[in-house]
């Protein structure tokens, strides 16, 4: 029979006795570190991350073969489709340019980058402000409140200049919001020696960096998550943000982390 179906004679005895391949022990040693990647990623990394990881530890594997064991086990990294309320972009700010768009980002503190997202608590919305250097893709303040107002924007601001003293003329980009276009917000910027920036009317990929971190946060983070006070999400948010600039493997910085980032621009 074994010859009838081009088998070797030690195969067909290996199969009748049951012992499994070296390719099949493989696969399940190799879908235990995938499984472990996967766990310490907080349930996060698709295939691409999960295989840099294991390069890193000298496991020599396609990523085509991690993809596939992680079909297998059911394994996949958290995403969700966002959608997004879009304010009025056509407001005009004549003072107010796009200054990002001159600047060649080369180093950490040369232009940072600002939004606001949408939380829901219960059966109502809460936000989150966000400040982000745009070399290293690292958040160095957020403010969470009930108000989408400018002390919002404010204390999200003032947090990050405490956490890195930026010199005087560092860019700070946002998208024409009120929160950002205030007398009150505009003139802080002015006190600290900051350049302000804000998107080109109906261009809201002006402002992608931040928008991105905003989908990453809500599908790995807040996604299928119900919160019924705010102690919870700011608990969330407290966990995640070290994660994100610490841990996480970002794909446009080499994959590598946002803090292991800047060790190395520096």
């Amino acid at each position: 029979m074994w010859r009838v179906y081009g088998l070797t004679r030690a195969g067909f005895y290996a199969w009748r006795a049951g012992r499994r391949s070296l390719r099949v022990r493989q696969n399940e040693s190799l879908t235990a570190h995938i499984e472990a990647i996967h766990q310490a990623s907080r349930g996060t990394y698709g295939s691409p991350r999960v295989h840099r990881v294991l390069e890193r530890l000298g496991c020599k594997v396609s990523e085509n073969r991690v993809a596939r064991l992680m079909r297998k086990r059911g394994i996949r990294g958290r995403v969700a489709t966002i959608r997004y309320t879009s304010p009025n972009m056509r407001r005009h700010y004549a003072c107010l340019s796009n200054e990002q768009l001159e600047v060649q980002v080369r180093r950490p503190d040369q232009v940072w980058v600002g939004d606001i997202t949408y939380l829901k608590v219960g059966p109502i919305y809460r936000y989150l402000a966000v400040v982000m250097d745009r070399h290293s893709r690292r958040v160095l303040g957020w403010s969470f409140g009930k108000r989408k107002d400018v002390r919002l924007t404010l204390r999200a601001l003032d947090r990050a200049v405490r956490n890195r003293r930026p010199r005087h003329g560092l860019i700070f980009h946002t998208d024409r919001g009120i929160e950002y276009a205030a007398g009150v917000f505009t003139q802080r910027l002015a006190e600290l020696g900051i350049v302000q920036s804000m998107n080109r009317p109906g261009k809201v990929t002006d402002d992608a960096y931040i928008e991105s971190f905003s989908h990453s946060m809500k599908s790995e983070a807040i996604h299928g998550l119900r919160f019924t006070d705010d102690r919870q999400i700011t608990s969330v948010l407290r966990s995640y943000v070290p994660f994100y600039n610490s841990t996480r493997l970002h794909s446009s910085l080499g994959y590598v982390s946002r803090a292991t980032f800047e060790k190395q621009s520096a």
